[in-house]
């Protein structure tokens, strides 16, 4: 509970103990009580809410589907990347189609001379 181990806890509640006093600390410890009761209520309360109005059990969520780790940039492009592509059943699939189609021109890549600064567009925003 709070990452608060044994020994911790007594010093707390020594440190509590002095500072509040003794006749003050029953009266202190149920007011902390009922708190911790009223936000346990209200908790409950919103949990039921939720339920009633999306239909969806927060205890049976996959929490999973919402991890927002996988959609990290990184992660989607290197499973694109890895992803095995087979091309075969496409091909197999539309034999006349691939034969109505022109093959798209060859590509042609021009390199800048070595020393001569790429072009720059002072409008581009």
């Amino acid at each position: 509970m709070f990452g608060i181990n044994g020994p911790e806890f007594l010093v707390l509640l020594i440190i509590g103990i002095l500072v509040i006093g003794p006749k003050r600390l029953p009266e202190y410890t149920q007011k902390l009580a009922n708190i911790v009761k009223e936000l346990r209520r209200m908790a409950a309360g919103a949990k039921d809410q939720l339920k009633e109005e999306t239909g969806v059990d927060l205890n049976e969520v996959d929490w999973r589907k919402y991890d927002p780790r996988q959609y990290d940039p990184r992660k989607i492009i290197r499973d694109a990347l890895l992803e095995d592509a087979d091309p075969a059943p496409a091909a197999a699939a539309a034999p006349a189609v691939a034969a109505a189609v022109p093959a798209a021109p060859a590509r042609t890549i021009e390199r800048l001379p070595a020393g001569e600064a790429a072009p720059f567009d002072t409008e581009a925003t």
